[in-house]
């Protein structure tokens, strides 16, 4: 081998590193932005650092940058080729000939171990390993290829720019809007699932997992799912008087209450048992009418979300909403306790009820008719189907096709859609107030037990 032959392979070698050197700094590039969230490069950006800001921009053109980013792997990788499987080949020859080969065979057993040798090492110290170094340290590899990747896509950018705008019309054909950046932000779904898988594994406390997951699903909620229904609420006329004001909160532990014009449909306002602290004597108490003390209620509509009906609550000095019906009729009304108990669970005080909504006994459980079938679902396990009913009271009211009596007995159906089919259940009516289902008596059977 000659000299000048000599000096071109340590060349062609020295190239062939540099060139898998190139090929690790794309694919850690590509790697480190993907793995990147939004929030994390812009709170790291507001340190004032070029390279932090050179990421930032990297990561807000993050399409245009992968692009740049395959486009340079190519390159490199078919160069890489170009140059070292003729190297390596030449090297290889020489030692095959010497075991014997012909010149012939020689040379085709030394390229295809050039080709292997090449190509084996371009994706090991070219591919995988940045790779994994990306995804492990995303930040910091970043930083390290963001300059040299965005440098790169500004060079070649009129070719990346076509490559890409034909990529795009091509997945547009597909019916799929390409994005420049990625989605960093989380349904409140896909972070449910979250708490509760880390739940599962003890990743997180069961109770601040639980804590959790009703937060993320307030807002998923609408005002009539909140609210204390109608059938519930403890009203005023507008012809009584602060005394009366008294004696309904001692009665029933209640401190605000509806002022209303003959029902619930024409409510005047509310009232707060504070207001009663303005009037000392006893004459005063029984002469004042509630219609001179009412105070504006706020109105939300009963398909109102989670979060619009806080705000509303929270503006309103009395804390307090009526919900309305879509036929403009009032359907129950929420309070700020109502709002704080779907997020913590139930809060209770010296005034409240001692019956608990839902109780576990020998053989099931017993609840309220007016629990929601999520809340039943979380409390005893029965999944209930869909159905034109919010309450569990509404779903056996729906199987037995009238108003029920107490003791009557029925066997709810299984939610198929979720496969529940392996046990049967068991409601009977143990108390009505009125025509409203009040206690009822959940039983799990087992599979088959329903004949």
């Amino acid at each position: 081998m000659t000299a000048v032959q000599i000096l071109l392979t340590v060349v062609s070698l020295v190239g062939f590193v540099a060139l898998t050197a190139a090929t690790a700094v794309f694919v850690a590039g590509e790697f480190s932005l993907t793995a990147l969230e939004r929030s994390t490069v812009d709170a790291h950006a507001r340190s004032g650092d070029l390279r932090a800001r050179l990421v930032q921009r990297a990561h807000r053109s993050l399409s245009f940058q992968l692009s740049g980013a395959q486009v340079g792997i190519t390159l490199t990788t078919l160069v890489t080729g170009f140059i070292a499987e003729p190297v390596l080949a030449r090297l290889f020859s020489p030692p095959l000939a010497r075991l014997g080969l012909s010149a012939g065979a020689a040379d085709q057993v030394a390229l295809v171990l050039a080709l292997v040798m090449a190509t084996s090492l371009s994706m090991v110290y070219g591919e995988l390993v940045p790779k994994n170094i990306a995804i492990a340290r995303p930040l910091p590899t970043a930083r390290f290829t963001a300059g040299p990747l965005t440098a790169f896509s500004a060079a070649f950018a009129w070719s990346i720019t076509l490559l890409n705008q034909t990529a795009n019309a091509i997945v547009r054909r597909f019916g799929v809007e390409p994005a420049e950046e990625l989605r960093s932000a989380r349904s409140p779904q896909e972070l449910g699932s979250l708490v509760r898988s880390s739940a599962e594994r003890g990743a997180l406390d069961e109770r601040t997992a639980v804590l959790m997951d009703r937060s993320l699903q307030f807002g998923s909620r609408s005002a009539e799912e909140f609210m204390t229904p109608r059938v519930k609420i403890h009203a005023l006329e507008i012809s009584d008087t602060i005394a009366d004001l008294i004696d309904a909160a001692a009665s029933t532990g209640l401190s605000r209450f509806p002022v209303v014009d003959g029902d619930l449909d024409n409510t005047v306002g509310i009232v707060h048992i504070k207001q009663a602290f303005a009037y000392p004597s006893v004459e005063s108490r029984r002469a004042v009418r509630l219609d001179s003390v009412v105070r504006p209620v706020a109105v939300v509509p009963a398909s109102l979300d989670g979060d619009e009906v806080l705000e509303v609550v929270r503006a309103d000095g009395g804390q307090v909403a009526l919900v309305v019906d879509e036929y403009g009729g009032t359907a129950g009304m929420v309070t700020m306790e109502d709002l704080i108990e779907e997020i913590v669970g139930d809060v209770r005080d010296e005034h409240d009820q001692p019956d608990l909504d839902v109780r576990r006994v020998d053989a099931g459980w017993v609840c309220s008719g007016l629990l929601r079938i999520d809340e039943v679902q979380q409390a005893t396990g029965y999944r209930g189907p869909d159905g034109d009913y919010e309450t569990i009271a509404g779903l056996v009211m729906t199987e037995l096709g009238r108003i029920p009596q107490a003791g009557d007995q029925v066997f709810l159906p299984p939610n198929t859609a979720v496969g529940d089919s392996d046990v049967t259940w068991l409601a009977e009516v143990l108390a009505m107030d009125g025509r409203r289902i009040d206690r009822i008596e959940l039983t799990p059977l087992g599979k088959g037990q329903a004949a």
